[in-house]
C-alpha cells in the first residue's frame, strides 16, 4: 500500500457512509487487509474525534479503535505529537510507514500539499486515482 490515511478520513468513513472517505477506508481496508499501516497518534485521534461526536458512545468508540486496529499494521512514531501536530505526525507516520502520501480531507494539509517529501492527497483525488483506468495502449 502506498498511502496512509489520516484521521479525519477513518472519521468521515465512520460516520458518512456512501462519501469518499469511506469508499477510500473500504478500499484500502478491505481490499489489503494488512497492508495499510497506521501509528497510534492517528488512532488516538480517531477515538477523540469519534468521542465527541454525541450519535458515538464510549464503547461504539473503541469497538470502532478496535476494528481499524485489526485491519492495520501499526507503526511505532519516533516521538511524541501532540493532538494538534497533525502536519509532523502524518508525515512521520507516512516515513515510518515508508510511504509518500497521505489521505487526508484536512483542509490546512491540503492546502500545503507536500511537507518534507510527504504528499497530501484528499480522499476523492485518490479515489478518481486508482479508479480511472489507464490509457490505451499507444494512445
Amino acid at each position: 500500500m502506498d498511502i496512509v490515511l489520516a484521521p479525519d478520513v477513518f472519521v468521515n468513513a465512520s460516520v458518512a457512509v456512501g462519501t469518499p472517505p469511506e469508499a477510500v477506508v473500504q478500499r484500502v481496508l478491505g481490499k489489503h487487509k494488512g497492508e495499510s499501516r497506521c501509528s497510534q497518534w492517528v488512532l488516538d485521534r480517531v477515538g477523540q474525534m469519534l468521542t465527541a461526536l454525541p450519535e458515538f458512545k464510549p464503547d461504539a468508540v473503541e469497538a470502532q479503535i478496535q476494528l481499524i486496529r485489526g485491519l492495520v499494521q501499526m507503526v511505532e512514531l519516533p516521538e511524541d505529537f501532540g493532538a494538534g501536530a497533525w502536519e509532523a505526525a502524518m508525515v512521520a507516520t507516512a516515513k515510518k510507514a515508508g510511504v509518500k502520501r497521505v489521505v487526508t480531507d484536512h483542509p490546512d494539509l491540503l492546502e500545503k500539499e507536500t511537507s518534507d517529501g510527504v504528499e497530501f492527497v484528499a480522499s476523492e483525488a485518490w479515489l478518481i486515482e486508482v479508479t480511472t483506468p489507464p490509457p490505451p495502449p499507444g494512445g
